[in-house]
């Protein structure tokens, strides 16, 4: 009878994490690029960036970091 018990409280716990899910960006399908022309090199302006906004690339001060960079966000 405990078997019972225990095999179907795993079960009951295995069920309900699979239905965590996390989902990034999940409203938003639009494809966004960067365009920049006379700008530092990307990459280690992106690098930087990444560091002075808390390695959050979505964030307002990554876009204002870049863009004094040179680069604007573009939307595709």
């Amino acid at each position: 009878m405990r078997k019972i018990i225990t095999v179907t409280a795993l079960a009951i716990a295995a069920l309900a994490t699979s239905a965590c899910v996390t989902v990034i960006d999940a409203g938003d399908s639009r494809d966004y690029g960067w365009s920049g022309e006379g700008a530092q090199p990307f990459d280690g302006a992106r690098d930087e960036c990444r560091e002075r906004a808390g390695r959050a690339e979505g964030t307002t001060a990554f876009v204002q970091c870049m863009a004094e960079k040179g680069w604007t966000r573009t939307v595709d």
